[in-house]
């Protein structure tokens, strides 16, 4: 006599009878991502808000530089924002009050009382921040400390980089001739300069990816592409803005490009691990805010440190 037949749909549930087991939840169906071919964004909405971006920075530094440091605070709220998002992922919930309020302390202080002051604010909001993790209990502790500190240091210390460099031609004051103004726009050109040029040059040419797992559309032609722009960037801008020595363009150029490169891999790696593709979508084209400023922070401490000894 032969079994039960195979394969058939199971039987419906008959009242009076157990809970049918359930498999695996099926995943929610995602909608389609769209496709931006090799550039990877939408480039009308990116360069659109580039756009919006780069003339609030300019129309601050021209008239009035302290205003510039209202953008620098909010990206520092706005980043801290994004990371606390993304780590959500894991389980890992970043206690947001005291990192915002103290990173925007950090940044204020670099600005207006130098290295020794941010040290301190970073090291007492540091210890604010795993005292306040103490409410929470036992589990998971170390894990979110840890994620916390690594925050700290990550956006608020690096960004605070940005006020030092502000802070070179003195509180007050803007346009060219403040020499703050013109080392925030030769950091800030140089490292557009790396993005354009890698961008340029990795959708014409690019054919040998450098990091495959991590960031796929990023090639050996577009660091190429981008070494190229940035020196030259850095070349220009050294002598003909800051009339500094040429040489010292040379050696910008070459530290930001590896900089932005390296700043841009790490981002890339995180969202891989946390399984995202972009932080957030506050910029449009561009994705988060952290996935425009990875570059930024990993370049601005190196090029202040560079331009404090060997030009101003």
């Amino acid at each position: 006599m032969s079994g039960p037949p195979e394969n058939l749909p199971p039987a419906p549930a008959t009242a009076g009878a157990g809970p049918t087991p359930r498999g695996p939840a099926t995943p929610p169906v995602q909608p389609p991502v769209k496709d931006h071919g090799r550039a990877g964004r939408d480039l009308k909405a990116a360069v659109g808000s580039a756009v919006v971006l780069l003339v609030a920075i300019a129309g601050s530094l021209y008239f009035w530089k302290p205003a510039f440091m209202l953008i620098v605070a909010l990206a520092v709220v706005v980043a801290i924002w994004e990371l606390r998002q993304g780590l959500l992922a894991k389980q890992i919930d970043l206690p947001e009050q005291p990192l915002m309020l103290g990173g925007v302390i950090m940044v204020v202080v670099a600005y207006v009382w130098g290295t020794d002051a941010l040290v301190t604010a970073t090291a007492v909001t540091a210890l604010v921040v795993m005292l306040w993790l103490l409410r929470r209990g036992i589990e998971g502790y170390v894990q979110t400390a840890t994620a916390s500190v690594f925050t700290l240091i990550y956006v608020p210390f690096l960004g605070s980089f940005v006020a030092l460099l502000l802070s070179e031609g003195g509180l007050g004051g803007g346009g060219l001739d403040d020499d703050g103004v013109a080392g925030i726009l030769t950091f800030i050109l140089v490292t557009i300069a790396s993005d354009i040029g890698g961008y340029v040059a990795g959708v014409l040419f690019g054919k040998h990816p450098m990091a495959p797992i991590i960031s796929p559309k990023k090639s050996w032609e577009g660091f190429a592409g981008s070494m190229v722009f940035t020196v030259a960037a850095g070349l220009a801008l050294v002598v003909f803005l800051l009339d500094g020595d040429w040489w010292v363009g040379v050696a910008l150029g070459i530290i930001a490009v590896v900089m932005a490169t390296l700043g841009d891999l790490c981002e890339s790696v995180m969202k891989r691990d946390l399984g995202i593709k972009d932080m957030s979508q506050v910029i449009p084209g561009h994705g988060g805010l952290m996935d425009r400023l990875d570059s930024l922070l990993a370049t601005i401490a190196p090029i202040w440190l560079l331009l404090h000894y060997l030009v101003f």
